[in-house]
């Protein structure tokens, strides 16, 4: 009787334990979604936004995309060796994941070459993006495509840009790119127009379709695109037909889409209601990319700045119903955390406290494999 109860007693507990496993894998999360690793990527820069920019777009609008993004961070902005930092430097943290000094493009601490994520998903065979409503050899767009000690050296930032092999290629600063500007005269332009689809309005960019666009350049400006009032819609255009271009590569993409104005205008202390447009207008262009994301849930779509900017603060007025009235500290960059929203697969791994050379650290792990 002892052996029998000693046999049933063991056939009892690996039929518990078969249960248990059953029980465990019925209830282990999908390969999908959350748990898949990204294979396209879309980084929003929304230029020297801080808590109080985004204050003031959720204000004046309930139903923000960003406020759909599900993991929220604060990013620290220091340089390697400064507390209150710059485009240049951040946006360099953000593309290499290392900490440099102020004006650097590219390089580290040594002013040497740091291979950047936009590097890695063209060795991996990705398409690639950049986008900016300012200069495209402005600070944030090169600092994710070109190597530089200074963000002043436009030539070079111009010439690296044209070898880089972008897929997708769109902003102003039109003349960096023409012949006068170039040593020899080199006809960068040119270049341009043979080997990509090439186009220098918005107009045009409107009238594309993208089914038949391989590589795309869009110059869309001599100099800077301005402010929602004068380039009107062009951000969410520019969104939209990147993302098509970008979707026709089965392997995935790396896109980077920059507004500048949030930190123009911010830096020569415009009132309330310019600030708010700039942001509302970032936020429409991230619910493109959500919209996207919910085809294509492999999608990460990360929202940050690159540094505060004007020292916002938003006291109330003293009238009873004590409304906000909007202040600025400074003309400058401050050292105040800005705000990070992420959303899809790895996004979890963006969110609490984060240092803005941890964020390019994780995009590499994403896009290099």
């Amino acid at each position: 009787m002892k052996a029998e109860a000693r046999v049933a007693a063991r056939v009892a507990t690996r039929g518990l334990l078969v249960g248990c496993l059953c029980l465990t894998a019925a209830c282990a999360p999908s390969a999908t979604g959350q748990d898949r690793t990204p294979t396209r990527v879309i980084v929003f820069i929304a230029d020297g936004a801080g808590p109080a920019h985004w204050t003031l777009a959720a204000y004046a609008k309930d139903d923000l995309a960003v406020g759909r993004m599900k993991t929220v961070g604060l990013v620290d902005t220091r340089g390697s060796n400064h507390i209150v930092s710059g485009s240049a430097p951040t946006a360099t943290a953000y593309a290499t994941g290392v900490r440099t000094f102020m004006g650097a493009i590219g390089v580290g601490p040594d002013s040497l070459p740091v291979r950047n994520v936009v590097e890695a998903a063209i060795d991996r065979g990705l398409a690639t993006g950049i986008m900016t409503t300012t200069l495209i050899v402005d600070a944030t767009p090169a600092a994710f495509s070109t190597h530089v000690p200074a963000r002043s050296q436009f030539r070079d930032i111009a010439r690296q840009m044209v070898d880089k092999d972008l897929t997708v290629l769109i902003g102003g600063g039109r003349s960096a790119f023409e012949p006068p500007v170039q040593p020899e005269s080199a006809d960068l332009l040119g270049r341009l127009r043979a080997e990509h689809t090439y186009v220098e309005s918005v107009e045009e960019l409107s009238s594309l379709d993208p089914d038949t666009v391989t590589s795309l350049v869009g110059l869309l400006a001599e100099g800077e695109m301005g402010t929602v009032a004068e380039r009107g819609q062009a951000l969410q255009t520019m969104t939209a037909t990147a993302l098509a271009v970008l979707d026709h590569d089965p392997d995935g993409f790396f896109l980077m889409i920059e507004n500048e104005e949030s930190d123009t205008q911010a830096h020569q202390n415009q009132d309330r209601q310019t600030i708010t447009t700039e942001m509302l207008d970032m936020d429409a262009a991230v619910g493109q990319a959500l919209a996207y994301q919910a085809r294509h849930p492999e999608t990460l779509v990360i929202v940050t700045g690159d540094h505060e900017t004007g020292g916002i603060s938003l006291p109330y007025d003293r009238s009873p119903d004590r409304k906000i009235v909007m202040q600025y500290a400074s003309g400058g960059h401050t050292g105040v955390m800005v705000p990070l929203f992420a959303s899809g697969p790895g996004a979890e791994r963006f969110g609490g406290i984060i240092r803005n050379d941890r964020v390019g650290q994780i995009l590499m792990e994403i896009v290099g494999g």
